[in-house]
């Protein structure tokens, strides 16, 4: 009785004794809460109805409003709700307000909303609450979760801001070292936002190899924000320049300069690390989605790793929009920058592969492909002489992307060999798998690919000389291994990219929907065009 005593400002009366042999039956209905958590609820549940215009000494009536029904019940109730809207809860009335300060609804939030778990335990042992959690740092910082797509000119990149343990973590994802397509992709930590310091969230740079740093995030606008980093002579190395770039080299291709021989190669790497290291890691990132899936999809959409010759490994996203699928760069380099649309796959026209001994010769592929390349000019060239081509237009809106011409190493064809599984199709019965080889002549990375597809069908590839210049669209051949991987054939390169599908959990990242998605196509193209 000593807790309704403070809560209500009476001492035992016969009233509180009365009500709480009525309501008896209703305590300790919240089985997560502390012992000491459900002593304050019970108590507060016996206070006056007077402190928010509650119900009178009769409590035999049934309530007739929210602020009468049992503290332990309104617990449950605020539970359920987003932790944006409790704040407003809060200022109904001193009841209301009191029970919002119960861990167990915090701690629900960040469960229900963040994913997190047992790291809510450690952070209750270390003194932070789930409230303090909530209210300082995942509420201030949910908005930067997800992925994003760094300004760094036509480099671009992956960004993912995750709650990781106790800390927001903004992750850069970085493709395998070339040429190791089916390799996981490889983090590096850029920044973090954690409460372990006066209760206050405080943002830390991660960049350079001397520890966390004084940093800053600042929101630029909706669906952007920056990043700034405080003390950036935490990045240089006692070295200087020389050994700044050996070490970069050796994460971002796993090599020394003496083991790349190709002197093309060599200036490409030389320029990416003087163009992207000037930037500090102060850099402004731009919000991305992830593809929409329709049942009718000819495979799961995503993010995939593909081989892009000198450039290395890149990212790109492939998406379907009614009779295409279109392969859009996050990651790029000065031949064509990221966002550019690097694959145009016209799903219409599948390509019906011929025998093994005739897929080695390439002037057999050349055929069947350049053959429908001409009937797809001539059709656009007829639809111009008749009418508005809508179509066309809803389809070139974004086809200014792609990719620069690999250089790689000549395949040995007598390689391995590769089971495909069924992916969606509209017919009930799965595609049989097609035997397959690459030309004699052609150029990969890979030595080994896989030796059956599911189908292939007529593309565009986008090809550019240095600084995006004479961006043309080459004619190719699109070839569906499985459900995670694919590969394009450049006739006009002579060469051959491997796509790997990125298989890492991606939270907080898919598009509201369709028309979001491609809004976000469209200003990423205008990005780097």
């Amino acid at each position: 009785m000593a807790v309704c005593a403070r809560l209500c400002g009476v001492g035992q009366s016969r009233r509180c004794r009365r009500r709480q042999r009525n309501n008896q039956q209703d305590q300790g209905s919240d089985s997560d809460m502390d012992e000491e958590e459900g002593e304050r609820i019970v108590g507060q549940r016996r206070t006056d109805a007077g402190c928010c215009g509650g119900a009178s000494g009769d409590n035999s009536r049934p309530p007739q409003s929210l602020a009468e029904l049992p503290p332990e019940l309104l617990v449950e109730i605020f539970s359920l709700l987003p932790g944006t809207v409790l704040p407003n809860v809060a200022l109904v009335c001193k009841k209301f307000r009191q029970i919002l300060n119960t861990e167990t609804i915090w701690r629900k939030r960040c469960m229900e909303e963040f994913g997190m778990n047992e790291d809510l335990r450690k952070m209750e042992a270390g003194g932070v609450c789930s409230q303090d959690l909530y209210v300082k740092l995942l509420h201030p910082y949910r908005h930067i979760l997800g992925l994003w797509q760094p300004d760094i000119g036509p480099y671009g990149g992956l960004l993912n801001v995750v709650v990781d343990g106790l800390f927001i973590i903004g992750w850069m994802y970085l493709p395998p070292h070339d040429p190791r397509v089916e390799d996981p992709m490889r983090r590096r930590p850029l920044f973090r936002i954690h409460l372990w310091e006066s209760k206050k969230a405080t943002v830390e740079c991660m960049y350079g190899h001397k520890g966390p740093h004084k940093g800053d995030i600042q929101t630029v606008k909706k669906d952007e924000f920056s990043t700034k980093c405080n003390q950036t002579d935490h990045h240089r190395m006692p070295g200087g320049r020389q050994e700044e770039f050996r070490t970069w080299l050796e994460e971002e291709w796993g090599r020394t300069l003496e083991e790349i021989f190709h002197e093309h190669m060599q200036e490409l790497i030389l320029m990416k690390f003087i163009y992207t290291s000037q930037y500090d890691n102060c850099l402004t990132y731009r919000r991305i989605y992830l593809p929409p899936a329709m049942p009718s999809d000819l495979l799961q959409p995503g993010l995939f790793k593909g081989t892009y010759g000198s450039h290395g490994l890149e990212i790109v996203m492939l998406s379907f929009h009614g009779s295409s699928a279109r392969a859009t760069k996050l990651t790029g380099d000065p031949n064509v920058p990221a966002g550019q649309l690097t694959l145009d796959i016209d799903l219409r026209r599948p390509v019906v592969l011929p025998d093994l001994e005739q897929q080695r010769n390439i002037e057999e592929l050349s055929r069947l492909v350049l053959r429908i390349h001409e009937e797809v000019q001539s059709d656009a060239e007829q639809q111009d002489s008749e009418a508005p081509p809508v179509v066309k237009s809803a389809e070139e809106e974004g086809a200014c992307g792609g990719t620069s011409g690999p250089e790689p190493e000549e395949v040995d064809h007598g390689a391995c060999s590769d089971s495909c599984q069924p992916g969606p199709s509209s017919s009930s019965s799965p595609p049989e798998a097609q035997p397959f080889v690459l030309p004699l002549g052609v150029m990969a990375r890979n030595e080994v690919y896989p030796r059956t597809c599911r189908k292939c069908f007529y593309g565009t590839g986008l090809i550019a000389g240095h600084g995006f210049t004479s961006p043309e669209r080459t004619p190719g051949l699109f070839v569906l291994f499985d459900e995670d991987r694919f590969g394009f054939i450049w006739l006009e390169l002579k060469s051959f990219s491997l796509y790997s599908r990125l298989t890492d959990h991606l939270p907080h990242a898919h598009a509201p929907n369709m028309e979001r998605f491609e809004a976000m196509l469209r200003n990423m193209q205008s990005w780097t065009s």
